[in-house]
């Protein structure tokens, strides 16, 4: 496996009032009445299905995670890696909504696409020097709308310094790791 392609995150103009301003609009009223507001906790639990799927529960919603028969699955789903290229395409779009209602840019179409380089030698323990995730990561924004070419970009570099996914692939994150057996 020498790469990975996250399906292509679309989003088109809503017709009517955009409402996203509204929400930004909402929560900055609300953090500046009472910092606290502010903080926010998500959970994720997978529970293993055989051969090697999972069913990944995230607050009211799940998904099947799985890997392709290649890798002893049985293909029910993205895989682990599918899925963090697709959680980073959409938190690029919702970004990039939210920071366009911010600043009053309207966008016409939106299109997110990340691709990453993988080498399975180091998820298998094959080789140590070969890192187990991704060795790069591409992401392409296609974007179109009446805005200048200049803004767009500007838009761009405001996305990638406040979108929480793209801060996870870049910057280290504490992990703690608790094991229960039994």
């Amino acid at each position: 496996m020498t790469g990975t392609t996250a399906p292509s995150t679309d989003a088109a103009a809503p017709a009517g009032p955009d409402p996203i301003s509204a929400v930004v609009a909402g929560v900055q009223g609300a953090v500046q009445a009472d910092p606290a507001n502010a903080a926010a906790s998500v959970r994720a639990q997978a529970v293993w299905q055989a051969p090697i799927g999972v069913d990944v529960r995230m607050g009211r919603h799940h998904v099947t995670v799985d890997q392709p028969e290649s890798l002893g699955g049985s293909d029910q789903g993205a895989g682990p890696v599918e899925l963090a290229l697709g959680a980073l395409v959409a938190c690029q779009v919702a970004i990039f909504r939210f920071h366009a209602a911010k600043e009053g840019l309207t966008i016409g179409s939106l299109r997110v696409t990340a691709d990453g380089d993988l080498d399975v030698r180091g998820f298998f323990g094959f080789d140590d020097s070969v890192r187990p995730g991704f060795a790069g990561i591409r992401v392409k924004v296609e974007v179109s709308g009446p805005e200048t070419e200049q803004a767009y970009r500007d838009l761009a570099a405001t996305v990638d310094a406040h979108c929480p996914v793209l801060d996870l692939f870049a910057n280290p994150t504490p992990v703690e790791t608790s094991v229960v057996v039994g």
